[in-house]
């Protein structure tokens, strides 16, 4: 019977497991409850939050603090490059993706934007109540220096302009007065330059634009400091410094007509020229006349003719010897221009005349022209006498079969098309005695300067430690937060631990757990036991019968509680 109970009880009471979670959390008070379950909140948003941040683009200030026209025409064109932007609050700032402000500020750059507000005379229509004259006169003189600015900025090839006016107190004394001055700085277009017709209407449309201010009281520098404005005083320094830029200028020409040249061949940074010009600025007047006498078979031209005769009609008894030779008739008169003269004498013919003949005399006189050549040979100042070029060409990148790059100089052959070329470019003459030099050389590359500037203060440190500093901020908050709100209470959810006596009693069993576990009073001390009663000797065979046949005490109860005899028989 006893073993039959046994069985029964075996299949009727099945061994029950509850969830360890469900039940470790109704084992917490509302406290733990309720800390719990702000950690587990705080550990989402957290991990939300750096999911968030992790996608989200970092934005960088763009340009701050630009006028409404240019901030305009910033956004305009952000749109067509499809950079996406957004506005700080209050909209005083322009803000892009970090990892596109420097590309999007150079591109915005090479349309020239923003090209920055300029305060003219609307600055009067600001005046205050209570502005002293020392106040409206500085505010006269801005305005006046941004209108000029306003006007020599629209020029085609003026980047930039910033106007400086010396605008003196004028008193009542005349003498005593001082002129105004002006300064005018350029910022122009990479190149693009100014004619001197354009820096002369820049001088002045200044000296105009300030009453009793003299031209050359404008001064014109532009982005290097140049001085562009040079009025010619008649002065030796002048004329000078006229001619060095005229020499300097010429140089420049040909140089550039070389890089033009080999640039798109060899690239452009891979060629080095200079052009030396001997310019000749004398000024050569000379003038020559020739002579051409006329001789030979030359035709002549006669300028003049004089005859005179002379000669009286008296009688008189004919002159010469009678006979054949007085009755001949004259001959013909004969004057050659370049010949012997006529001989004087008796000539067959010539001296018969008559007796009306005898007191006659005739001169003659008869001027030709002489050929004159008169040549007026005025030379041109700035003629080039002598050009010297030299040329430095870098050694050719060349790369082998197996991928790997090496440098080397270039053939005999591209060397002399290459000088060649050099040579057409600067127009060789031998009659001028013109010289070209081509090296070919390997090119030193220059040595990056060490940074001083400690590792932790560089910026590709300082911005990588902006990119983690959300990151390890968030790893570190979810940590404190687990740590102190969510860990404690999972602790407590655990369940207690078995005793140690509880090894070879069957898992699951009630009794065991009535028998073995000695339940904790919180607040009340365990009394000491002193010596062993017969209680607890009674107590200790009962905890040892139960261990040992289990079934059978778990019948002995089971009976007690149904008020039935135990069996003796077990």
């Amino acid at each position: 019977m006893n073993t039959a109970v046994a069985e029964i009880d075996a299949t009727t009471l099945p061994e029950r497991r509850p969830n360890p979670l469900v039940d470790g959390f109704a084992r917490l008070d509302k406290t733990r409850k309720l800390m719990l379950g702000l950690g587990a909140a705080a550990m989402v948003a957290v991990l939300a939050t750096a999911f968030y941040l992790a996608n989200r683009p970092d934005y960088r200030v763009l340009y701050a603090n630009l006028s409404e026209k240019d901030g305009g025409a910033v956004l305009a064109q952000l749109s067509q490059m499809n950079v996406p932007y957004k506005h700080a609050e209050g909209g005083g700032a322009i803000l892009v993706p970090a990892n596109m402000v420097h590309d999007t500020r150079l591109r915005l750059a090479s349309q020239g934007l923003p090209k920055g507000s300029v305060t003219g005379f609307e600055l009067m229509d600001n005046s205050k109540l209570g502005m002293t004259q020392f106040q409206e006169r500085l505010t006269f003189q801005r305005g006046l220096e941004g209108e000029l600015t306003r006007s020599i900025s629209a020029l085609s090839s003026v980047a930039e302009a910033r106007v400086h006016l010396a605008l003196p107190n004028q008193n009542g004394f005349f003498r005593e007065q001082q002129k105004p001055s002006a300064s005018v700085l350029l910022t122009l277009y990479p190149g693009r330059t100014l004619d001197k017709a354009q820096i002369a209407g820049i001088v002045h449309l200044v000296a105009s634009s300030v009453p009793e201010m003299n031209p050359k009281a404008v001064s014109v520098v532009d982005q290097h400091g140049t001085l562009l404005s040079q009025v010619g005083d008649g002065t030796p320094g002048s004329v000078e410094s006229q001619q060095l830029e005229y020499v300097r200028t010429l140089e420049q020409m040909y140089a550039k007509r070389i890089l033009d040249l080999l640039e798109p061949v060899l690239g452009r940074d891979n060629v080095r020229a200079q052009v030396t010009a001997d310019v000749d600025f004398s000024q050569v007047e000379q003038t020559s006349e020739q002579y051409r006498p006329n001789q030979g078979n030359e035709p002549s031209a006669v300028r003049s003719q004089q005859l005179v005769e002379s000669g009286s009609n008296l009688d008189q008894p004919a002159p010469g010897v009678p006979g054949a030779v007085a009755n001949l008739p004259p001959g013909q008169a004969q004057a050659p221009i370049n010949g012997d003269p006529a001989q004087v004498g008796v000539v067959p013919g010539g001296n018969v005349g008559g007796a009306a003949d005898a007191n006659r005399r005739r001169e003659q006189v008869i001027n030709y022209e002489v050929d004159r050549s008169v040549q007026v040979t005025r030379n041109a100042p700035g003629t080039v006498r002598r050009l010297s070029a030299a040329v430095v060409l870098n050694h050719v990148e060349s790369t082998d079969r197996r991928g790997q790059a090496s440098t080397g100089p270039l053939s005999a052959e591209q060397m002399e098309q290459i000088n060649a070329l050099v040579r057409e470019a600067i127009g060789y003459s031998t009659q001028r005695g013109d010289s070209v030099n081509v090296m070919n050389a390997a090119f030193t590359k220059p040595a990056t300067a060490a940074d001083d500037v400690a590792w932790w203060k560089q910026a590709d440190t300082v911005e990588l430690a902006r990119s983690f500093a959300w990151p390890v901020g968030m790893l570190v908050l979810g940590l404190i937060l687990f740590l102190g709100m969510v860990r404690p209470a999972l602790k407590m959810m655990q369940a207690p631990p078995a005793p140690a006596g509880a090894e070879g009693a069957a898992a699951g069993s009630q009794l065991n757990a009535l028998v073995d576990d000695e339940p904790q009073r919180p607040g009340l001390p365990q009394p000491v036991q002193n010596e062993v009663t017969v209680e607890m000797l009674r107590l200790e065979d009962a905890k040892r019968l139960a261990r040992e046949n289990p079934v059978a005490v778990a019948n002995i109860v089971k009976a007690w509680v149904n008020g039935e005899a135990p069996s003796a028989a077990t």
